[in-house]
């Protein structure tokens, strides 16, 4: 009877820490990402005065940010997340930030959707619109890093582009599973609309033979 009292507290002590571990590896994600989206937002405040000065030249490139919640990453994934920001050259900018508020997620968007790319933030794909453009913008990412939370998204969810100029408001108007021949989803549109890309079923062990598709149509925008 003693041993199973010492066995109880010893499971309820273990537990305990479990716990208070996984909190504050969730408060430091937490905060480190609103201390880089901070920096984010004064960049893009700097290359608004700058674009409204006669002669100022070019805005200033948005800045990475860096801060990242690995909650729902695979430990595969956060190791190649942590190995990119230690690769040789200049780290690279963000073309713009995606937000999608209800599930927390908040990635820079990069240029490409090379494996390096893809494991600093998402990506934009060549050859559809960009970001701020007119026409369908495409952004893909990695089912065990950045777009994991993409199982969780419903239809009505707004998506958010902060780009250099402006912020964009999307509304999730289509969901969908398709093969990965299937690349009308990324074709160009006549109405803005954006498209996020990424492998499905979001936990298959190994090269996942589907894609997930998230389209979502614009409805608002402004500075």
């Amino acid at each position: 009877m003693k041993r199973l009292v010492i066995l109880e507290r010893a499971a309820w002590g273990v537990g305990l820490l479990l716990i208070v571990v996984f909190t504050i590896a969730k408060l430091h994600g937490v905060l480190s990402s609103r201390s880089e989206l901070a920096r984010f937002a004064a960049a893009r405040s700097t290359a608004h005065q700058q674009a409204t000065q006669p002669g100022s030249g070019p805005p200033t490139p948005l800045p990475v940010p860096t801060g990242v919640d690995f909650t729902l990453w695979s430990e595969g994934r956060v190791c190649a997340y942590q190995e990119s920001q230690n690769e040789e050259g200049r780290q690279p900018h963000a073309l713009a930030v995606l937000e999608i508020p209800r599930l927390g997620l908040k990635a820079p968007v990069l240029e490409g959707t090379d494996e390096i790319t893809l494991n600093r933030g998402v990506g934009y794909v060549e050859d559809t619109a960009l970001p701020g453009e007119r026409g369908n913008v495409g952004i893909a990412g990695h089912r065990d890093g950045f777009f994991r939370v993409l199982k969780d998204v419903t239809r009505g969810d707004m998506i958010r582009l902060v780009t250099l100029a402006e912020t964009l408001d999307y509304t999730v108007e289509d969901i969908r599973v398709v093969g990965p021949e299937d690349v009308q989803v990324l074709a160009p549109t006549s109405t803005p609309v954006l498209t996020l890309v990424t492998c499905y079923p979001f936990y298959y062990v190994g090269n996942a033979p589907q894609r997930y598709i998230v389209r979502a149509g614009l409805t608002s925008e402004g500075h």
